[in-house]
């Protein structure tokens, strides 16, 4: 075993314990209600549909083994409390762009057209509520950037 695949283990390791649980997807969670969510970019609102990952099955899954990500569609993760968020690409079959929100609504930082399959740790880098997943090349064609204000749906922080 290399050792970014120990590295990322001992990280993930630590998520499902506090779940109480262990979960090892082996297929798509079902498509989880859409809900919207608004990013205002250079003046210009971009709505999306997302998927808001409450359970800890849900937010383990994610988007793995999803073959497609709809251009306005995508599937927000929000967090208890502000956190340095880790996510990775296991079992994740297309490239995805994943926005870190901070607390005070706005991007605190993007990794774009993420590695299909990667154990590679990407990380906020900072604390942040929310994480959201976008098609990848997402914020690039629309012209989301760090800084960029978002309207998280009304009831997805509890």
């Amino acid at each position: 075993m290399n050792r970014r695949t120990l590295i990322a283990l001992a990280l993930a390791a630590p998520a499902a314990a506090a779940f109480g649980q262990t979960v090892h997807p082996t297929g798509p969670q079902p498509t989880l209600p859409p809900e919207t969510l608004t990013i205002t970019a250079a003046g210009v609102p971009h709505v999306f549909h997302v998927e808001v990952a409450r359970t800890q099955a849900q937010q383990i899954t994610g988007l793995m083994f999803r073959t497609s990500v709809a251009a306005d569609g995508g599937m927000l993760f929000v967090w208890p409390d502000p956190i340095i968020s880790r996510m990775w690409m296991k079992n994740t079959l297309v490239p995805l762009d994943m926005v870190f929100i901070g607390a005070d609504g706005r991007i605190d930082s993007i990794i774009t057209d993420t590695v299909p399959h990667s154990l590679r740790v990407l990380s906020s880098h900072g604390k942040v509520i929310a994480t959201l997943e976008l098609a990848g090349g997402t914020t690039r064609r629309l012209g989301i950037t760090v800084g960029d204000k978002v309207v998280l749906p009304a009831d997805s922080r509890g």
